[in-house]
């Protein structure tokens, strides 16, 4: 292993190797099969990289992150090393050129997504390559019981036809027993050496809060830690609430979500990375190949999907060693929004019937017909057409996608964004002068709070249908205040296509699959379910039970999460404590927060004893998160 200590010391101006480095590379270089767990911030990126620049040819690495290949291509090229990575956008003629140099001009890694492989084309000019390894990152995928299965990943066993000799990498930072025995089985690796690092960070304090006023306890936290920090939230409005709410606080902020364009993902970013703001408010858009070393607080202002998501992004904290903190805060209404956003959504069979069905017919495909047929599709227009919910549908479409039903090809970013560039004032000036266009004008503000703020994704049908008007109509309005200068207006033709894959069966059809889709339904019920147990249990390390739940057993409680904090303060008697919540009561009501002043008893103290009042039903919880004597 000299030879590769070597190349490490090098390119990447390291003189060690970390565990499990080393044993991964010498695995892969002995031309065996290697599965590699490796929690997020390991350096798995190191385990393809080293070895293939020990060997002649190119490493084909498939992964579908765009911001990461992109980041790696280029710390590759800016060390001198030579790299291509296949993204969207590439028009065909530069992909020729791109495999052209690859085979001829001594490139040593080649990146693309899974998708790519489904073009023929291009796998066979891939299998013309001198490839020596091949790199499955974010292997997890290829799982449906993983947090994100991506169909084009079954493609990726095929590769072992072509280059029966050359070793697969599968590579994760987040896979249970189940998923990690799935990968194993779906990529078809032969008796692969299994490498697993243990999920453990021992200088990570996991912390779950219990607030009725999650600001307040952010605001106290970000004080407190005024380094680098990610605050994550669900939907693309509390980014621009959240960061809003801090700005006028005094924090500097910036936010990141799935919805901006490239050029504003790149400024924000590099605003945080350099720390000309403390804080990044984001979507679990944010975050895939961060490398920040300093970030020293992870909050999650609302509950995650699932832990494997969790787990990810809470360990952006911390990597340089220094003691972090990921901090979860929840309230009671907590559980019912999950429940609403998580699982509300996911198609059951009759549903997927009916989307189905009316798919057919909105294509107008007779029984018994439609194979091989392509069809341009707008998602917004076919819910509108049939008053379907955008989400539960689009869910829907992806798991016929996903059984090979259909082919969906992945184009729906918004058709249309919109951002008013003039005040607020003028906006309402122009309505009095244009009484016809009011009703929608008035529409879109009320739909979209924040499209004086930012480019802001817009949906045509949606406002058609609110406003009691057609699609074209707001169309054309768009048009006309864009040409007044008064709304900045980005509109891409970009609708998707669907491909049937087969002949329109109906029934038939969704009943061959359905029992995939009750398997994909409760697999997410489990999940969620164990993020809700995570968050409510109180009796248990949290680090404990986040180690259990990855399939790691630790003996002793980690010392520093909310648990064992709590458990080492000293406890106040429960009775005294009713009994001056009691006595508080009898004047006004009150919140928690002011209960907790008033009566200088701890925070956990006080929500301890409300609970125990709750549940005896000597006090109740008004609307306005009161409490109040009953």
């Amino acid at each position: 292993m000299d030879k590769a200590l070597e190349i490490l010391e090098k390119y990447w101006k390291h003189n060690a190797f970390r565990h499990p480095q080393q044993e991964i590379i010498a695995s892969v270089l002995d031309g065996k099969d290697t599965f590699a767990l490796m929690p997020t911030g390991g350096g798995k990126s190191i385990c393809f990289q080293v070895p293939a620049m020990m060997q002649d040819g190119i490493c084909l690495v498939i992964s579908p992150l765009i911001a990461l290949m992109k980041d790696q291509v280029q710390n590759l090229q800016s060390k001198g090393i030579k790299a291509i990575a296949l993204t969207g956008g590439i028009h065909q003629d530069e992909i020729i050129d791109l495999l052209d140099n690859c085979q001829f001009g001594n490139y040593k890694f080649l990146y693309l997504s899974p998708e790519r492989l489904q073009s023929d084309w291009i796998l066979e000019r891939i299998k013309n390559l001198p490839i020596n390894l091949i790199a499955i990152d974010e292997a997890h995928c290829v799982s449906q019981w993983g947090h994100d299965f991506r169909p084009a990943y079954l493609k990726i066993v095929q590769l072992k036809e072509f280059f029966p000799k050359v070793p697969f990498l599968a590579l994760t930072a987040s896979a249970t027993l189940r998923v990690k025995e799935d990968i194993i089985a779906q990529l078809k690796l032969d008796n692969p050496n299994i490498f697993s690092k243990s999920f453990y960070r021992n200088n990570i304090a996991y912390m779950v809060f219990e607030t009725e006023d999650k600001l307040h306890l952010l605001l106290q936290i970000l004080s407190k830690n005024q380094e680098p920090s990610i605050v994550y939230v669900t939907n693309r409005k509390a980014c621009s609430e959240t960061v809003h709410q801090l700005e006028s606080l005094g924090f500097t902020a910036t936010f990141y979500h799935g919805g901006l364009t490239s050029k504003d993902k790149e400024k924000n970013m590099k605003l945080w990375m350099e720390e000309k703001v403390q804080v990044m408010v984001a979507t679990n858009a944010f975050g895939m190949g961060i490398d920040k070393g300093n970030v020293k607080t992870i909050i999650h202002l609302h509950l995650p999907q699932n832990l494997e998501n969790y787990y990810q992004e809470t360990g952006r904290a911390g990597r340089n060693g220094d003691k972090a903190f990921a901090v979860l805060l929840n309230n009671p209404s907590d559980v019912l929004h999950a429940e609403a956003q998580f699982l509300s959504i996911l198609p059951d069979k009759a549903f997927l019937n009916l989307v189905f069905a009316k798919l057919c017919s909105y294509f107008q495909i007779a029984y018994g017909e439609g194979i091989d047929e392509q069809f341009s599709f707008n998602l917004n227009q076919f819910c509108g057409k049939y008053n379907f919910p955008t989400l539960k549908t689009y869910n829907a479409l992806q798991f016929l996608d996903r059984q090979g039903v259909i082919t969906l090809s992945q184009e729906f970013s918004e058709k249309v964004s919109i951002q008013f560039i003039i005040p607020s004032k003028e906006v309402i000036r122009y309505m009095s002068l244009n009484p016809n266009d009011e009703e929608i004008m008035l529409t879109i503000l009320r739909t979209y709070p924040g499209v004086y703020d930012m480019q802001t994704a817009f949906n045509p049908t949606l406002i058609a249908k609110k406003s009691g008007s057609d699609e074209k109509t707001v169309l054309l309005l768009l048009q006309k205040l864009k040409e007044k200068q008064l709304i900045d207006l980005i509109a891409k033709n970009n609708d998707a296509t669907i491909t049937l894959n087969e002949v329109r069966e109906d029934e038939r059809t969704i009943n061959r699959i359905s029992k995939h889709l009750e398997a994909q339904n409760k697999l997410k019920t489990e999940q969620l379910k164990a993020v809700l147990y995570y968050s409510t249990e109180t009796k248990t390390c949290k680090n404990k039970l986040l180690m259990r739940y990855f399939g790691e057993t630790i003996k002793e409680d980690c010392g520093i999460c909310s648990y064992c904090i709590s458990k080492s303060k000293k406890k106040s008697n429960p009775e005294n404590v009713s009994d001056k919540i009691l006595e508080l009561l009898k004047m006004q009501d009150f919140n928690s927060r002011d209960i907790q002043k008033l009566t200088k008893l701890p925070k956990d103290d006080v929500i301890f004893a409300l609970q125990n009042l709750l549940e005896s039903d000597a006090i109740s919880i008004k609307s306005n998160n009161l409490y109040s004597l009953k």
